[in-house]
């Protein structure tokens, strides 16, 4: 680890200021610290943000509920109000890591952490994310590994909370320079689907500051498959939300996690559950219209039944609920 700068911020523009294009921003630190010690990113600065005022606040609302950045994974968790309004959101944080990871780690660090690919992580390998001209996972180990992307690059998006949100339509509130922008779960993950060396679409300098989550009075659900049953990466995940009521659903969304740059959805599969009756064969349905494009590599095509499996019983799940 190279030597660096330490200072503490006190306002989300005075966090930009002093990190600057070359600092970094440090909360639970869980990833950041692991890249540092591996020289994977060298920051001139960290500054702690952990002291910047409503980032540590989850707040109710009757339209939109706004999560600070700097909410632990296990307070979402432990949450009632999350459990009760957003239910996939809290089973999302219940999966992430251990319970000594989740009290520190943050909820914008789970949306902002780095590729966990073992060519990219690797100090050794200069890999194609990192800016070299070979994606070793394509003919290598790919147990782990993507099933759709836009480019070269097959590391997949590992967090959670992502394919959460984006099932349930979350926006990112983001310190942009002197602004304030919100994006999508989509537009934050877009670049990731476009360039092999991007694991967002965050700028540096970019502080992600808070999200916004709409109530739209339906129910959601996460579901994952791990090779161990406790503290392990999802080999698969995936989210489901929408309104059911009479067994029939409506506002559909389903996200998979761990097999994309990007959290993934098919929205012909979402087109095609529209005012249906959700049962099994619905549910089928769905799940072959969002694996259509699917292109397994060489070692990670049990993730196409896993997944299958997967939307089925998230959806299940959903009405099971209603």
């Amino acid at each position: 680890m190279k030597p660096f700068q330490y200072a503490t911020a006190l306002s989300p523009a005075g966090a930009r200021e002093l990190a600057g294009e070359d600092g970094a921003y440090l909360a639970g630190g869980n990833d950041l610290l692991a890249l540092m010690k591996e020289y994977l990113v060298e920051p001139r600065i960290l500054v702690n943000i952990k002291s910047l005022p409503g980032l540590n606040r989850v707040k109710p609302g009757a339209k939109v509920w706004t999560l600070g950045a700097g909410v632990t994974v296990a307070e979402l968790e432990d949450h009632e109000g999350v459990k009760k309004v957003f239910p996939g959101l809290q089973q999302a944080a219940a999966e992430v890591g251990s319970r000594q990871i989740r009290n520190v780690a943050t909820l914008g660090g789970n949306l902002a952490q780095h590729s966990r690919c073992w060519y990219y992580r690797h100090r050794d390998i200069l890999c194609l994310k990192r800016g070299g001209d070979t994606c070793y996972a394509r003919h290598g180990e790919n147990k782990y590994h993507s099933l759709f992307t836009g480019n070269t690059c097959i590391s997949p998006v590992v967090s959670n909370l992502s394919v959460a949100l984006t099932a349930l339509e979350a926006t990112v509130l983001v310190q942009r320079g002197d602004e304030q922008k919100r994006m999508t779960l989509k537009e934050l993950y877009a670049r990731a689907w476009d360039n092999p060396t991007a694991h967002n679409s965050l700028e540096p300098g970019d502080l992600i500051l808070a999200v916004e989550i709409p109530v739209r009075g339906g129910s959601s659900a996460y579901l994952q498959a791990s090779e161990k049953s406790a503290f392990d990466w999802a080999l698969v995940s995936c989210a489901v939300a929408g309104r059911v009521k009479g067994g029939t659903i409506t506002g559909a969304r389903i996200v998979l996690g761990a097999v994309s740059p990007m959290p993934y959805e098919a929205a012909a599969a979402n087109d095609s559950l529209e005012g249906k009756s959700l049962d099994a064969e619905t549910a089928a349905r769905a799940a072959d219209l969002v694996l259509a494009r699917a292109h397994a590599q060489a070692q990670n095509g049990y993730k196409i039944p896993i997944a299958r499996a997967l939307i089925q019983r998230s959806l299940l799940q959903l009405k099971a609920q209603s």
